[in-house]
């Protein structure tokens, strides 16, 4: 291949021969620490170079009425559900420390402002932004500030959108890996249009990788370090039949050991011939679907999830016509499926001040025709 573009992350360079390997276990260990430790544990085991948390606080990411998510697991009221797993910078410090002391790299999501100021005084190597958040323009630009090296999802996102997030990030002492992602879940494995990895590496001169949310441990994986991924992330648990929000989609050990196992023979075979010996296994047709165009577009599994999973401003108090609008009745929030998505996150700064020209409802989206 040739042309793919490296990640480096603390001193260490990663690439298609030699892939970080990142085993995500988002919130699945329901705040409980001895869980945390355990699955930190097993993923070193099944051979994960890193180990990525999520720092969630219910009121960063969604509105109390956000009603119920269909997740893998079935229908939640997710808000009540983030609110259970919310846990203090203590328990992020104490698991950042055991994650280390296993020879593994620490990675989290923040959501907001608020985890991201605990985030950072933890001193992480570097930072993972999840796809809902690519248009988060206020929460972009304080990790860009950061000087870190940054992984940034790509799921449900057009081109326009990555560019926009890029142009904040990016810097040239500062690496970037996007992560081409599919926001559904499972992602079909033919949704995944791997041949788009080498585009936005050569488009945006920056390394990528795959946040891979496909069932199967090995093909997309696989397929997409033939493509030229530096980096591949995958949902990690104990079983999938515990109770963490993403369980059922995930990899228990034995899935991510096979998974690591193949990557590591794609590096010894090389990549071309990994290619055709996979269009033999599983046929070419198949293997082409997965491939895809290589043009960057919302996948079918994930088209009305747009506009809803992203961030938009949504008002946090019942505001009546004629009412100037404060920075304290609004915030950046996912939309999810009952409330309406309202502007876009770049609008925050320039809401403050004006005059609401319609009664808008507590939790709804504040639009452009509002104010």
């Amino acid at each position: 291949m040739g042309n793919e573009k490296p990640f480096l992350v603390d001193k260490t360079v990663y690439s298609p021969q030699k892939p970080l390997i990142i085993a995500e276990l988002g919130t699945s260990h329901g705040g409980d620490m001895g869980k945390a430790r355990e699955m930190t544990a097993a993923a070193a085991d099944s051979g994960a170079g890193c180990v990525k948390f999520q720092m969630v606080f219910a009121d960063e990411i969604l509105h109390p009425k956000t009603g119920e998510v269909n997740l893998p697991g079935g229908k939640i009221r997710l808000y009540d559900r983030f609110r259970q797993l919310e846990k203090p910078a203590e328990f992020y410090a104490e698991i950042k420390e055991y994650v280390e002391s296993r020879g593994l790299l620490f990675l989290c999501t923040p959501f907001g402002q608020k985890s991201a100021k605990i985030l950072h005084n933890l001193q992480p190597k570097f930072v993972k932004i999840a796809s809902p958040e690519l248009n988060f323009t206020g929460l972009l630009q304080e990790i860009s500030s950061w000087n870190l090296p940054v992984l940034l999802s790509t799921g449900v996102s057009t081109l326009t959108d990555i560019e926009e997030a890029v142009e904040i990030l990016w810097k040239k002492n500062n690496p970037l890996c996007l992560l081409h992602c599919v926001t559904a879940y499972p992602a079909p494995e033919t949704d995944y249009n791997l041949g788009v990895i080498k585009n936005l590496s050569s488009g945006f001169g920056v390394s990528v990788g795959i946040s891979d949310h496909s069932l199967d441990p090995v093909l997309v994986p696989v397929l997409a370090v033939t493509q030229g991924a530096a980096v591949i992330e995958k949902h990690f648990c104990l079983s999938r039949d515990d109770p963490g929000l993403d369980d059922p989609i995930a990899l228990p050990p034995d899935g991510f050991s096979c998974m690591v196992k193949a990557i590591h023979n794609t590096a010894e075979t090389g990549l071309d011939v990994t290619l055709e010996n996979l269009k033999k296994e599983h046929g070419i047709k198949k293997i082409n679907a997965i491939l895809g165009n290589g043009i960057k577009a919302l996948a079918p599994s994930e088209k009305e999830n747009y506009f809803r999973t992203n961030r938009s401003i949504h008002a946090l108090r019942d505001i009546q016509a004629g009412e100037i609008i404060t920075e304290k009745d609004f915030a950046v929030l996912r939309t999810e499926k009952i409330l309406r998505p309202g502007l876009p996150p770049s609008w925050a700064a320039k809401l403050s001040g004006r005059t609401a020209k319609y009664y808008i409802p507590d939790g709804e989206g504040i639009r452009f025709e509002d104010i």
